[in-house]
């Protein structure tokens, strides 16, 4: 009997990870599968190039915008004393909560020929047409590089933040004190000490990017995640489809790879301090103003803007919109939010622990392994889980015509399995990194006072390792339910007929050029995000 049960504490965790890893397998493995359809060899002749050189140029653009968003706020955020610093600390995180494609369709609105800013501009000037003037298209590449960055500058903000803060403060005074100004303290002692944090980040915000679906697509940019959707849902070549998804992997590998070889010779050796009051200058007159201005209108463009103009169009339509769909499409959101948490959360304390109780390279091959799905864009998951459950699919209902049976159908490809898996894959990640960071911050030696007790390994975790990691646990259910919400790539290409999210519900909307239907249920979406968001903001905030 104690064998049994010790061969499954071993086995479920790779079991889990296998499992995870399955999508990325089942696309690596497309990369060789012939296309009889001939639309990938197509695609290659024809327009395959261009979808990748927008997308690295998209890439490039959106990481070039973050920087000069988040490198800015950080510094004075961590470094400077000026009104409403404290405020702006947390508030400058809080466009996480801000899908993407919500502040394209706000913008469009507004920036469009027939908007209220290019509207008011020819009543001033009398113009009469677009001929009369000039002003920029923001449905172009350019475009969606601002409004991809004005949703992801903050996570480099919250890196490069972490960074200055956990500089010493000496080594700045000693560039000061050597005649250096701030400025050129900052851009020779800080930015050289911050670079493994800026590389991290400019990571984080090229994935994303790589995986977006709606803010390009609605712009009509087109990239390899919009080709992916077209080549599935249009053209009906799930082969293709993933042949553009392993071009996705391939870029995303070399991503990985040159930011890892960027730090390669990278050695930071400091003394432990922060940045502390005394140390931190004050900005006065227009340096002081500078700051205010450039932080608070950054905060405006990608969070009160979009939310005042939702509010005007969700209480102008307040009647229109509020209908049984949407309430039903709120309640299929938030299930199936919990329920992919409550998942998440399962599989990182399987992996974790497993870590803890059998520390080793296997163990930590396992977490890394498990990790590797938030790294991956959604389209390309939906694939990669399409890909081995279709296959499922057909061969069971092989096996039960043959057994003289009718066919059972898309028993997993196409119910909602497999929208959980796949959601399951991409935020698993998260869940396991919040709790492994809460789980090594737990002494080992209360495990082995626990044992001398005379308590086992699951009376220990239930007993002392749970109770004490209680928040990282918490913070990690809301991390994966936020991002849950929020989710549309997999969304689209997974969901089984007849289920809608409100994610694809304000997808519709969008796609359809109705803003104004598409208000209540945006704003949902934001409230649903921000809220858990404020309170894990909280609760870190404590801990620290």
């Amino acid at each position: 009997m104690i064998s049994k049960s010790f061969n499954l504490y071993k086995l479920l965790p790779w079991v889990v990870t296998c499992i995870l890893l399955s999508p990325i397998i089942a696309i690596v493995l497309s990369a060789f599968v012939i296309d009889d359809s001939g639309s990938f060899q197509h695609l290659l002749d024809t327009v395959l190039l261009t979808y990748i050189s927008n997308t690295l140029l998209l890439i490039l653009c959106v990481v070039l915008f973050s920087i000069c968003f988040a490198m800015p706020c950080a510094w004075f955020v961590a470094c400077c004393e000026f009104p409403t610093r404290r405020t702006l600390q947390w508030v400058l995180m809080l466009p996480l909560a801000m899908p993407p494609y919500i502040i394209a369709i706000v913008y469009t609105d507004l920036l469009d020929f027939s908007g209220p800013v290019q509207r008011t501009l020819r009543q001033l000037f009398g113009w009469q047409s677009a001929n009369d003037y000039y002003f920029p298209d923001i449905r172009t590449l350019l475009g969606a590089s601002v409004i991809l960055a004005l949703a992801l500058f903050p996570y480099l903000y919250l890196l490069l933040r972490g960074a200055f803060l956990a500089q010493s403060g000496g080594l700045f005074q000693a560039a000061r004190s050597l005649g250096l100004s701030p400025l050129r303290a900052f851009w020779r002692v800080s930015i050289p000490l911050s670079r493994s944090a800026m590389a991290v980040g400019i990571s984080l915000i090229a994935m994303e990017t790589l995986g977006d679906f709606a803010t390009v697509n609605y712009f009509a940019v087109s990239t390899l995640t919009t080709a992916i959707y077209d080549t599935w849902l249009e053209l009906g070549s799930l082969t293709t489809a993933a042949k553009i998804s392993s071009v996705m992997l391939l870029v995303l590998v070399i991503l990985i790879s040159l930011e890892n070889y960027s730090r390669r010779k990278q050695k930071v050796y400091q003394r432990n301090g922060s940045v502390s009051t005394d140390i931190r200058f004050v900005l006065t007159g227009w340096k002081k103003w500078g700051a205010l201005t450039f932080t608070w209108l950054l905060i405006s463009l990608s969070l009160f803007i979009p939310i005042a103009v939702l509010l005007y169009y969700a209480v102008h339509y307040f009647a229109e919109s509020l209908n049984d769909d949407l309430i039903n499409y709120t309640i299929n959101s938030l299930w199936l939010a919990f329920l992919v948490a409550i998942l998440a959360l399962a599989v990182a304390l399987v992996v974790n622990f497993y870590q803890r109780l059998n520390p080793g390279l296997g163990a930590k091959s396992a977490v890394r392994l498990s990790s590797l799905g938030y790294a991956v864009p959604g389209t390309v998951v939906a694939i990669g889980v399409l890909i081995p459950l279709t296959n499922i699919d057909l061969w069971l209902n092989d096996l039960f015509i043959s057994w003289g049976l009718s066919s059972l159908g898309l028993v997993l490809s196409g119910s909602l399995f497999i929208l959980v898996l796949g959601y399951l894959v991409r935020f698993s990640a998260i869940a396991v990194g919040s709790v492994d960071s809460s789980l090594v911050q737990v002494s080992p030696s209360l495990d082995l006072a626990s044992r001398t007790l005379g308590h086992g390994p699951a009376k220990t975790i239930w007993r002392v390792n749970l109770p004490l990691i209680k928040k990282g646990l918490l913070t990690a259910f809301i991390l994966v339910f936020i991002e849950a919400m929020k989710e549309l790539p997999a969304a689209l290409l997974l969901r089984p007929f007849n289920f809608e999210t409100l994610a694809t519900y304000v997808y519709q909307f969008v796609s359809d050029e109705m803003i104004e239907y598409a208000a209540l249920p945006a704003l949902m979406i934001i409230v649903l995000g921000l809220i858990p968001f404020i309170v894990v903001n909280n609760m870190l905030e404590k801990r620290s």
